[in-house]
């Protein structure tokens, strides 16, 4: 289960890795519940099955005394390119769209600090 959601990190993005753990919290709850021939069942099993297509690869562990240690993933469908990590080099990153990136996800915090203050918290004490 461990080497499964090791690859589950590295090939899924972000918002759908977060989705497929809920998603499979929910699948428990319907199994638990006695619900397996309902089509909420259908849907959330379609779902998760979607996520899996792609996963694939090789897990390393360390086992010690208990625990177990991550050693190292690989998978040909890894979100991740050392080529790019980076950000310097390659034509898929401009930096120029750093700009509308970051003002658009800090928008809420801006608009909190013009309504609160940014030190509300800190002012009021």
């Amino acid at each position: 289960m461990e080497a499964h959601q090791q690859l589950e990190e590295l090939i899924l993005d972000r918002d759908t890795y977060t989705a497929k753990k809920d998603m499979g919290n929910k699948f428990a709850d319907i199994v638990y519940e006695g619900k397996w021939f309902t089509p909420l069942r259908e849907a959330v099993q379609a779902f998760i099955e979607s996520t899996q297509k792609y996963i694939t690869g090789e897990v390393k562990f360390k086992l010690y005394k208990g625990n177990i240690i991550k050693m190292g993933t690989t998978s040909p469908y890894s979100l991740y390119s050392e080529s790019i990590a980076s950000f310097t080099t390659g034509e898929l990153y401009n930096h120029k769209d750093a700009t509308g990136f970051i003002n658009l996800f800090g928008l809420s915090s801006k608009v909190r600090a013009m309504k609160q203050g940014p030190f509300t918290e800190l002012n009021n004490k």
